[in-house]
């Protein structure tokens, strides 16, 4: 089970992992809906572009300009979280939708926990697996945990003084 949309939806894609004995160039890719790494999309892309169904996730030390020449090719890409305290998969969300205009399933796959989802969303991520050891009805609620932002980002476009209708002061009001 994942989110996706603000939902708890099944999951009918598998993430690829490397083991420490597999290289990209020739692990095998079973069949069906499967999310690769970057290194092994990049070291097999010539088998890989023709599967109709096939999704890419990147490291945290990757970089999402990597993609650029394919980025229309995948139906999801998804960021991992080595661990909670990482970061820059953040960054790679952000500049996937707002540099590469990204348009399809951005999935936060990894050490993903409830604390996150909120600001992960903001950022551009519509779809999240959280830890398996977590509940996923818990952490869904992170989606909701603030109901009102200041800063711009990824959603919404404008800060919150530029959507907020003020109403003039007395002083001005009065003359």
């Amino acid at each position: 089970m994942i989110i996706k949309n603000k939902a708890i939806v099944a999951d009918d894609w598998t993430v690829l992992r490397l083991q420490e004995n597999e290289a990209a160039e020739s692990v095998h890719v079973a069949a069906g809906k499967i999310i690769v790494p970057l290194k092994v999309w990049q070291a097999q892309r010539d088998v890989l572009q023709q599967r109709e169904e096939i999704g890419v996730w990147l490291a945290s030390d990757e970089r999402p300009e990597a993609l650029k020449e394919d980025i229309k090719k995948f139906t999801v890409i998804a960021v991992d979280f080595p661990k909670f305290s990482d970061g820059r998969g953040y960054s790679i969300a952000f500049n996937l939708r707002v540099r590469l205009g990204y348009t399809g399933e951005l999935r936060a796959i990894g050490d993903v926990l409830r604390d996150q989802l909120f600001y992960m969303q903001r950022v551009g991520f519509d779809a999240f697996a959280p830890r398996p050891d977590r509940k996923i009805e818990d952490a869904l609620k992170g989606l909701s945990d603030f109901s009102e932002v200041y800063q711009t980002s990824f959603d919404p476009k404008l800060p919150l003084f530029r959507r907020v209708q003020r109403k003039g002061s007395q002083a001005e009001n009065s003359q």
